[in-house]
């Protein structure tokens, strides 16, 4: 988006959403950040005395009715949302899911690097919902595990599903290699490190510890047989994975990577 450029205006039920959302009481602003940030960007603090997201209301509002555009307003928000602010990436992406399915009526969408986007004008609520919902916003909300987010990001930006999917549990065996120091894959991987054992989640001394890591060579065995065969030397066939499949393989892809965060090796 160029910075000279008009934009659109907001309408007052879009206006008033944003303005609860950067407001909320639990995690919105503070009554002083409002006023450094209505500062920052120009905007002259009307109600400074009344209900915080109402007081951001009025100011957002008076300076859009003054301007005829929304430029400092998109300009609020890009300030208020800056990624460095945040310590919680899922504090983050709520509100960013939240501002972006506003935003969404007006082709607008606020990156995860904190820049705008024009994209297609959203024609009804299940559609602004559809695009705030997508599966990247959701695993990031998840807090799902960053070495998730290095072997598929491509493929969940185009919501590509089953690649993302496979290239996810890729990049789980290739951790436990990196690991374990054994240099093969798929079944015989999981049974030669965690059956031995090589790598073990906890300290392997009770039988419910033994259990437990038994139970996660049974989870890795079931995602390899799912989405990696590299012993059939066949081209891996394809099926339907829905969004809603993808998350809950992703987030227990992220799982086993939390476990083998700690995971010791048995010299």
């Amino acid at each position: 988006m160029t910075v000279m450029e008009l934009r659109y205006c907001l309408n007052q039920g879009i206006l008033e959403r944003i303005s609860k959302i950067l407001g909320d009481t639990s995690n919105g602003l503070t009554g002083s950040e409002i006023s450094y940030f209505l500062q920052q960007c120009n905007i002259k603090d009307v109600t400074p005395e009344i209900t915080k997201w109402k007081r951001l209301y009025s100011a957002l509002a008076s300076v859009q009715n003054f301007d005829k555009c929304s430029n400092k307003i998109l300009r609020f928000i890009q300030i208020v949302l800056n990624p460095a602010r945040f310590t919680d990436n899922q504090i983050f992406e709520t509100k960013r899911k939240a501002i972006n399915e506003c935003l969404s009526y007006v082709g607008y969408e606020l990156q995860s690097n904190g820049r705008f986007r024009v994209v297609t004008t959203a024609k009804t609520i299940s559609e602004a919902q559809q695009r705030a919902n997508d599966l990247l916003v959701n695993l990031q909300m998840r807090n799902a595990h960053q070495e998730i987010f290095k072997y598929c990001t491509t493929e969940l930006v185009d919501k590509n599903y089953f690649h993302a999917v496979f290239e996810a549990c890729k990049g789980l065996f290739a951790r436990i290699r990196q690991l374990s120091l054994i240099n093969t894959d798929g079944i015989r991987l999981v049974e030669y490190v965690f059956n031995h054992p090589i790598l073990v989640i906890n300290s392997y001394k009770s039988k419910q510890e033994k259990d437990e890591q038994k139970g996660f060579e049974a989870i890795l065995e079931g995602l390899c047989n799912m989405f990696r065969n590299p012993e059939a030397h066949q081209p891996k066939i394809e099926w339907p994975v829905s969004e809603q499949d993808a998350l809950e393989i992703l987030s227990l892809i992220s799982y086993c990577h939390r476990r083998l965060d700690n995971a010791k090796r048995v010299e």
